[in-house]
């Protein structure tokens, strides 16, 4: 009995792992940004957070919007890896030549969370509603959001998804103070939390396995102590 225990015990501590390695959520997400008028770097850009236990290598992902298609997709650059519990941002930016001028507007000569890239000409998150979609290098979709019209009016608020909602509609609106969310150093105009979510996002299939795999090592326990 204390051999199978020990393999129940075993077996749920590898299933849990496999469920934190997998753990990529859109959690920020600013469709208004790319106009000139109400940032000065002009680019789209979403945030990602890793919010399992490992490191996560990226490399070859790529995003959608709301064609969901990854023969269109285009490819992630300048960020291989996401380590635990840490957010990075994604900008529409050929090059990344919009980065430089996002970190002054946001942060200043403070330090800045890791900025990737992407770029072309069929991609473009549209304020009238629209989706992120994340693919890993095999193609298959590892998370995505969807959301409506963003008001063109300042203040600009991100869509505020610290909660982690996977495969569905966000329409939480960043508030100074909620989620990590403050007023861009250099635009009070802006409004959001990029590379700040307050905590890491646990995964819900990740709690119904470890209460499913208590019940049943309880339940081994009980039938060892009344043998």
């Amino acid at each position: 009995m204390k051999k199978s225990l020990s393999l129940i015990t075993l077996t749920l501590l590898s299933v849990l792992t496999t469920q934190a390695n997998a753990a990529i959520r859109i959690t920020e997400v600013a469709p208004w940004a790319s106009s000139g008028s109400n940032t000065a770097y002009a680019a789209d850009w979403f945030e990602l957070t890793n919010t399992g236990s490992s490191s996560i290598n990226i490399t070859g992902w790529k995003v959608d919007d709301s064609s969901n298609s990854f023969a269109t997709a285009f490819t992630l650059n300048g960020i291989t890896s996401i380590a635990a519990g840490e957010s990075v941002i994604f900008m529409e930016s050929a090059g990344g030549a919009a980065i430089p001028t996002f970190k002054s507007t946001w942060f200043g000569t403070n330090p800045a969370p890791s900025i990737g890239f992407y770029s072309g000409s069929a991609i473009g998150l549209s304020t009238g509603g629209d989706a992120v979609n994340i693919f890993n290098a095999s193609g298959v979709n590892q998370a995505s959001v969807n959301f409506a019209g963003s008001d063109e009016i300042a203040p600009y608020q991100t869509f505020d998804n610290a909660a982690g909602l996977n495969n569905t509609a966000i329409s939480l609106l960043s508030i100074v103070g909620t989620n990590g969310a403050f007023v861009a150093l250099n635009n009070v105009n802006e409004v959001g939390s990029p590379g700040r979510v307050a905590a890491p996002v646990p995964e819900a299939e990740s709690y119904a396995m470890l209460l499913a795999g208590l019940g049943v090592i309880g339940a081994a326990v009980r039938r060892r102590k009344a043998s």
